[in-house]
């Protein structure tokens, strides 16, 4: 009996981490976006210092001339693999490089 309550236990527990980790939008985990999606306007609560942190995250280096455009993307200039792109991040953590 002790074994079977233990194992509904455990089951529970991979049931609740399943969870955590459902898709959100397109197939994702929630949350966490995706390089090369369209980025949407808009009310963007991101700081500059999370911002940094992300993309630092994603692998860009020296992340530089960083600013939140009037339709609250935040837009800039790193480095990736050796050469300069353009990134953005939009309200929704989504981020794009070109």
């Amino acid at each position: 009996m002790r074994a079977l309550t233990i194992t509904f236990a455990l089951l529970a527990l991979a049931a609740g981490a399943a969870s955590a980790q459902a898709p959100g939008e397109a197939g994702r985990p929630a949350g966490q976006g995706m390089m090369g999606e369209p980025l949407e306007p808009g009310a963007n609560s991101f700081t500059e210092a999370q911002v940094r942190e992300r993309f630092g995250r994603m692998g860009f280096g020296e992340i530089r001339d960083l600013k939140k455009t009037d339709q609250g993307i935040w837009e800039g200039i790193a480095t990736h693999a050796g050469k300069d792109v353009r990134i953005g991040m939009d309200y929704r953590g989504n981020v794009a490089a070109r």
